[in-house]
């Protein structure tokens, strides 16, 4: 036996010998990849008894339990173990099993007898539970006493060894990471439409890091011959070639990451189908295995070893909202994160360039194809410290964190941290449930209506995380929900409902989300210490915390979520309500004019000099409130500005502009900060608002706007600039109202 130290980057099982093993793809501390084989793991699930059961006589009527299916499924041992469900200490019995695939099946089996109330535990990932049960955080250094396997045959193309002993060896985490970029571009002749059945690839790049330290390797593969003196043209006999070729290139490099701009959806389905056409077997993963491509309509593509990222998925699940973009074509998002943009071709005439063999346009193609991949390159080299952050935190490998909502990020997190706390993970609701639980509706945050106007000397405050805030000041979680112990304690302040949560008992999700909220706090403090080129990944990881706490009350009411309680979540919407109100209250005794007040902020009026009264204000609210509940001072705005509701005379909700002592515009709600408008009315509206809050000049503001009108009525505005632009957010056939860009 030796000792080796390695990074894991990918896992999955394998059935050897009628046994299930796990594998695990990584890099060595001196960057070699190497595969560490488990095969002591075994796959299980929880039986909760009836009542009065005798736990002996059950645990022998589950040993004999088996069925056929693939393989024969059957029980090989049973154990009682004590576990918290819903507050209360119960006895399960852990039903070792010889596969993964008979989980399912022989919890079916179990269902049928009648001293079991019911199964748990029975719908996780065995990768994951494997990830769950040994600590084990991908990315992170690990230890693991190995030797090399001889005793079967592997095909692989990396050292494998066989382990005895596994677990985390420090904090210490992969920064070096291997990625290669890709993008196709294929024959068109239909324009934007292409098929796979009819259309072949005939460019695909690749671009990403070399072998050599610090290098970097790009490529263009094509079929066509024409005159280029690009130097990483690679000019081939067929598309066939190209595929080929292709396969041999991420093969030869090894990148711990293939990564792609909506290569899940379009890139890699495309190419496999295309290699399916000359029968090419795309065997890229390290264990000579052709990638897998998930059936139904939300494909998903994977090959072991060699990660694929879709950089879309994570752009869209948990950068979106932060963009200005309005769109997320590479093009836009590359501009705004990356400062660079995709190259100017005429993309739609590839075909007709290509029947031509048109060298100077398909020169530039080439071209466009090969930034694209870089595009791509760069915009998953600058995620990587946001997912290697979520991974570290949650504790799943990067592919899947790289797919999950922040429910399930929410939710994975919740469940690795289920065992050590004794705590029985629920099961993921029925149909009928589901269906039960999306009719339920929580009244939201209370919204105080401005009166619209322009107002001078504006102060706002809010809440520093209020939602996160109240759940842990209040030990909001579902399982602590009107104990018997505090029935006499404090309410929650809610009109038609009797709810209290415990206050002699730690909650499992309150707690949880405390050590969320101090561990970022820590991560701050450091973080104002730092050296440069350790902020970028402290930013990172405080972004990433920062993330699972705000999603914590949307989980909670989510109606698919594991740990769902719809009267925790409206327990926190009615302490944010109750809250805001107290501070309105306040403010008016104290003769401030309160100008508007949404969900967790207030604005209020000042005079001259009552800056110091107003904070004043803030610290006696803050030494009335509980636990880490704290309202924060955001500043002081020269104007804002408050319009009414279309059609009515009434303020419009979350619709305000204001500027600040520097002359920094802040716009909420306005058309000019949203996605689904043309650029002319963002363009016009917000040189209105910069005329009226910057300039304090509502007359040249009206003048303006009838200049631009009359260039509309004479067209003297590019067509461009009317367009609106917007994108499907799910099958067009699950849109009840037709809109313009659904039709």
């Amino acid at each position: 036996m030796v000792k080796l130290f390695f990074y894991p980057i990918d896992l999955t099982y394998k059935i050897v010998n009628g046994k299930a093993s796990i594998y695990i793809y990584g890099r060595t501390k001196d960057h070699k990849q190497v595969c560490i084989v488990d095969d002591d793991f075994e796959p299980y699930f929880y039986v909760l008894p009836q009542k009065n059961t005798d736990l002996n006589e059950l645990k022998q009527r589950l040993k004999k339990l088996e069925t056929e299916g693939r393989d024969k499924y059957q029980v090989q041992k049973t154990e009682s173990i004590k576990r918290e469900y819903e507050g209360k200490e119960v006895t399960v019995i852990k039903v070792i099993v010889n596969l993964p695939a008979a989980v399912p099946k022989i919890r079916e089996e179990a269902l049928r007898l009648e001293e079991v109330k019911d199964c748990f535990e029975y719908d996780i990932l065995f990768t994951r539970r494997y990830l769950i049960d040994k600590e084990l955080i991908p990315l992170v250094l690990t230890e693991a006493e190995v030797e090399p396997l001889s005793d079967r045959q592997e095909k692989t193309r990396v050292p494998i060894f066989k382990v005895s002993k596994i677990e985390q060896h420090s904090e210490d985490t992969i920064e070096d990471l291997k990625v290669m970029g890709f993008d196709i571009e294929v024959y068109n002749p239909e324009g934007k439409l292409t098929i796979p059945e009819r259309h072949a690839i005939v460019m695909i790049a690749l671009y990403g890091h070399g072998k050599g330290k610090n290098s970097k390797f790009k490529k263009v593969l094509t079929w066509k011959k024409f005159k280029t003196d690009l130097e990483y043209v690679e000019q081939l006999d067929g598309e066939a070639e190209v595929i080929e070729r292709f396969k041999e290139l991420v093969v030869e490099h090894s990148p711990d990451i293939l990564t792609g701009y909506y290569s899940d959806g379009y890139d890699f389905p495309y190419l496999i189908k295309r290699a399916e056409k000359y029968k090419i077997k795309l065997d890229i993963g390290l264990d000579y295995e052709p990638v897998r491509m998930s059936p139904g309509k939300m494909r998903q593509v994977d090959s072991t070893g060699i990660v694929h990222i879709d950089i879309l998925n994570f752009i869209r699940r948990v950068i979106a909202r932060k963009l200005q973009t309005d769109s997320l074509k590479l093009d836009n998002v590359a501009e705004e994160l990356l400062g660079e943009k995709k190259e100017e071709v005429e993309i739609d005439r590839l075909a007709e360039y290509w029947d031509k063999n048109d060298a100077e346009q398909l020169n530039k193609l080439l071209s466009y194809n090969l930034q694209d991949a870089k595009l791509t390159f760069e915009l998953c080299q600058s995620m990587l410290p946001n997912m290697t952050e979520l991974v570290k935190i949650v504790g799943q490998d990067i592919a899947s964190i790289n797919r999950m909502s922040f429910s399930q990020l929410v939710e994975w997190f919740i469940m690795r941290q289920a065992p050590g706390r004794k705590q029985l993970i629920p099961n993921k609701p029925g149909h009928k449930e589901l269906v039960a639980r999306m009719d339920k509706r929580v009244k939201g945050a209370f919204v105080y209506e401005p009166k619209p106007g322009l107002y001078e000397n504006v102060a706002v405050f809010d809440f520093r995380s209020l939602y996160p805030s109240i759940i842990v000041s209040h030990n909001i979680s579902p399982e602590l929900l009107n104990c018997d112990c505090c029935k006499d304690k404090e309410k929650v302040p809610l009109e038609g409902y009797n709810l209290w949560f415990c206050t002699k008992k730690q909650g499992f999700l309150s707690s949880l989300l405390k050590e969320i909220i101090m561990r970022r706090q820590r991560v701050k403090e450091i973080m104002r210490k730092a050296e440069k080129n350790k902020k970028k990944f402290l930013d990172a990881r405080q972004e990433s915390l920062k993330v699972l706490a705000n999603s914590y009350y949307g989980y909670l009411g989510f109606f698919g979520a594991r740990w769902y309680s719809k009267d925790s979540a409206r327990s926190i919407t009615a302490y944010g309500r109750y809250y805001i109100h107290k501070v309105i209250d306040e403010a008016k005794k104290r003769g401030f004019q309160v100008l508007y007040s949404d969900t967790d902020s207030i604005f209020i009026k000042l005079k001259a000099g009552e800056k110091k009264e107003a904070l004043n204000f803030m610290e006696d609210i803050n030494a009335k409130l509980p636990g880490v509940m704290e309202l924060e001072f955001e500043g002081t705005f020269r104007r804002a500005l408050f319009v009414a509701m279309k059609g009515d005379d009434t303020g419009a909700k979350k619709k305000y502009a204001m500027v600040d002592d520097k002359g920094r515009l802040n716009i909420k709600g306005f058309e000019t900060v949203r996605r689904n408008v043309s650029p002319i009315a963002k363009e016009v509206q917000q040189e209105v608002l910069r005329i009226v809050l910057k300039e304090n000049q509502p007359e040249l503001a009206f003048e303006y706007v009838k200049e631009i009108i009359n260039k509309l009525r004479k067209k003297e505005i590019e067509v461009e600039d009317l367009e609106i632009r917007t994108m499907l957010t799910k099958p067009i056939e699950q849109y009840e109202s037709v809109g313009p860009h659904v039709a």
